[in-house]
């Protein structure tokens, strides 16, 4: 692993990675705050941390300088890592169109070709660089979160409701909750999964939600979607996701935000809140 860049932020330290990544046969860039040591949180040598997925044409760079979050994963006692959105390199797959392929991976395990070589996000996400980053920080792999925004939301969603074990809070801004009944999620699984919707399901927040059984006993699931945002009728569709939560006793808070669009400008202005969802839940793991 190299260290690109290295930054003082909010008196923790920011870094920007490059490593070589077996699972995608590729080089692969990444963020990593770690925040100051606060001694009233508690803190042993180990601290929780999110992981945060960016959405279609985005890289990790979008969420480490647009965000905004460092202050309050400072001030929570977070750590946040930020991965790119999908293999690159000249070598690497790609499409014509902003929604397929390079930047738009939707964090899945590809099956078709061209793209099975490369495009092995889901794995490379909960293991690959979730291994890399506990073994170079002081993370504690058994207390984690994810969050994510649009097509990083449905990541979420998706490897957060996967994953239990691993994601012990899970977050999310505009996701798309449905991708099997809208145009965004077809086109890219028909794609990287051939026609067999089967395997498509696997990957639809609401249909995975609707296959769990009590969730009564878990975690509340974050989502903040704006009532401005160009998107939200045609692909995004929260109310779905929303319905499928309370048939099966999935507590959820969806905060719809007046005048929002889909932009960095929305994250921005709720990204305090996901922090402090994140933090309560892990800090509260720790005191159990």
């Amino acid at each position: 692993m190299k260290i690109l860049e290295k930054h003082k932020c909010f008196d923790g330290m920011l870094t920007v990675c490059q490593h070589q990544s077996d699972v995608l046969k590729c080089p692969m860039k990444f963020s990593v705050f770690m925040p100051p040591r606060l001694m009233n949180r508690g803190l042993n040598s180990k601290i929780p941390f999110i992981t945060f997925l960016s959405g279609l044409t985005c890289t990790h760079e979008n969420f480490t300088t647009k965000s905004g979050a460092y202050s309050f994963a400072a001030q929570n006692g977070l750590a946040i890592v930020a991965p790119d959105t999908s293999p690159r390199g000249e070598d690497v797959a790609d499409a014509d169109t902003y929604d397929l392929g390079q930047g738009a991976s939707f964090y899945i395990n590809a099956t078709q070709e061209p793209w099975a070589m490369h495009y092995q996000m889901e794995s490379y996400i909960t293991n690959e660089l979730n291994d890399l980053v506990c073994n170079h920080y002081s993370l504690m792999k058994n207390n984690q979160g994810i969050c994510g925004h649009s097509m990083g939301g449905h990541g979420a969603l998706t490897l957060g409701l996967k994953y239990p074990d691993r994601y012990r809070s899970i977050s999310a801004f505009a996701p798309i909750v449905a991708p099997t009944q809208v145009e965004w999620g077809q086109k890219i699984f028909n794609a990287y999964l051939g026609d067999g919707r089967d395997k498509w399901l696997e990957h639809d927040a609401c249909e995975l939600m609707m296959k769990s059984r009590d969730r009564s006993s878990y975690q509340p699931i974050l989502i903040h979607q704006g009532s401005a945002d160009e998107y939200l009728e045609d692909h995004l569709k929260p109310y779905l996701f929303v319905n499928a939560c309370e048939k099966v006793g999935q507590k959820i808070k969806f905060h719809m935000c007046h005048g929002y669009d889909h932009g960095y400008y929305f994250v921005q202005s709720y990204i305090k809140h996901h922090v402090e969802h994140h933090a309560q839940i892990m800090y509260g793991n720790m005191l159990r």
